[in-house]
């Protein structure tokens, strides 16, 4: 079932490159217009901080002291702290136990922390969820499945309209519904499109049902393993990992896409398949495989991983373009909103330290915290910074490794833990948005007369 044949839908033809030759000479914008006409590029403003588009009250990030008045702020780096609901995200994962995901995600959703009794009612409702409709992996995840696990997941939950009675209802009641089948089956449909994914390139095909009293994590674990074993440890690690990556604020890119398609009024599956079309990028979610590619560079180039001048020496390498992809970067270091400190990763610490120790896996983690203390007096060096982050992404993919957990799956276990925040989002939206979403490009192309055929060159 591996195709070998080339595949002439793919193929670059001389007629394509020469119309790319063509599309080069009208395209060009000249940089230096962007600031002439103020242009907010990345919709960010000149302090780094983004423009203000809407108002949420799902969850907050903090990176910045702020002072003076509206119009004269002085913003100052600080400690990151990341709020789910108004609550400090480190102290859901302190308080709770088993079922850390699902109570981010019912506080995320419903804007209170759960009672006992109403975070086991929410995790029956998940469960009962937790089922694709008859036929749905032979029918649909087992066409035509490929590597990217992300496309096979947004293909599933746009055919999953297709099984729905009221798919474009957007009545709050009907898309609390629709969000709350897409969370339980999240998972359900990152598995199995991996596990069609091996059975094409030759793998044995094995498909497990996930259990109702499990939680989302031990069932991904569960699903995942031919021997459907997990340890303890393991499954509190991804529930953790689960919690810190359920929202990030309203401005982050897949989150604002869902604002911008639900405030068209397009249906629930549309919404999050555009989300995950956003969270794919690697500019957004696919971070930590980019870390996981560097480290395995560094680990290949260092000759003494202990030595801290061998490790600088490699990565003034990269910082001067010499080595890794040449791309000049560090991945995993610095953040777009973070300055101080990512919360996230600062929780997260703990859990790869205890990880590494069950795996044995205590020296790889020493040249993981080598890399990263030596990177970040690196870039503040060399970009002058007073502070410099640590993303969760650093840590996250030596994580889901140690885990067993197949690259393939990195990006759609991200996607898994999102879509309770974007699933609060979409409802925000839809219940206080009332506009479509539609900011302004200005056209800096030249008024000119239409050529009739014959005198075109």
């Amino acid at each position: 079932m591996v195709r070998t044949e080339e595949n002439a839908y793919s193929r670059i033809t001389p007629a394509i490159l020469s119309l790319k030759e063509q599309w080069e000479k009208k395209n060009y914008i000249d940089p230096r217009l962007y600031k002439e006409y103020n242009v907010k590029r990345g919709l960010r403003n000149e302090d780094g901080r983004g423009v203000l588009t809407g108002l949420t009250r799902v969850a907050e990030i903090q990176s910045y002291t702020v002072r003076g008045e509206r119009g004269h702020e002085m913003i100052s780096p600080a400690e990151g702290v990341l709020y789910y609901r108004g609550i400090d995200c480190r102290k859901i994962v302190e308080g709770s136990t088993r079922f850390a995901f699902e109570e981010a995600a019912y506080l995320l959703l419903f804007g209170e922390l759960p009672t006992r009794a109403q975070l086991e009612d929410f995790c029956g409702q998940l469960a009962s969820y937790r089922t694709l409709p008859t036929n749905f992996f032979r029918d649909v995840i087992m066409k035509a499945p490929t590597g990217d696990l992300m496309n096979t997941m947004q293909r599933g939950i746009l055919t999953l309209f297709c099984y729905d009675d009221n798919p474009n209802d957007i009545g709050l009641e009907n898309v609390l519904r629709q969000s709350l089948q897409l969370i339980a089956n999240m998972p359900v449909l990152a598995i199995y499109a991996y596990q069609a994914w091996r059975y094409v390139q030759g793998e044995s095909l094995f498909i497990h049902v996930p259990l109702p009293e499990l939680s989302a994590a031990e069932n991904f674990l569960r699903l995942l393993r031919e021997d459907r074993s997990y340890s303890e440890l393991e499954a509190r690690t991804l529930d953790v990992a689960l919690v810190l990556h359920a929202d990030h604020g309203g401005g982050n890119n897949s989150t604002f896409t869902n604002h911008v398609v639900t405030s068209s009024g397009t249906d629930t599956y549309s919404a999050m398949a555009a989300a995950m079309a956003s969270l794919k990028g690697p500019r957004h979610g696919g971070a930590n495989s980019k870390v996981m590619m560097m480290m395995d560079d560094i680990k290949e180039n260092v000759r003494d991983w202990s030595d801290e001048d061998c490790v600088r020496a490699y990565l003034t390498r990269m910082l001067n373009r010499d080595a890794f992809d040449k791309s000049g970067l560090i991945y995993g270091l610095g953040h777009a909103v973070y300055t101080k400190s990512d919360p996230r990763c600062e929780v997260f610490r703990e859990y790869v330290r205890k990880l590494a120790a069950e795996k044995g896996r205590d020296r790889e983690l020493e040249l993981y915290q080598r890399v990263e203390s030596v990177g970040k007096s690196l870039l503040r060096e060399r970009q002058h910074k007073k502070a410099v982050s640590t993303n969760i992404d650093f840590y996250s993919g030596f994580v889901y490794e140690m885990l067993g957990l197949p690259t393939e799956l990195y990006t759609p276990l991200f996607a898994i833990a999102r879509i309770a925040g974007w699933s609060a989002h979409r409802m925000e939206e839809l219940s206080v948005g009332g506009k479509l979403i539609r900011p302004r490009y200005e056209c800096v192309e030249e008024h000119r007369s239409y050529v009739p055929m014959d005198n075109r060159s």
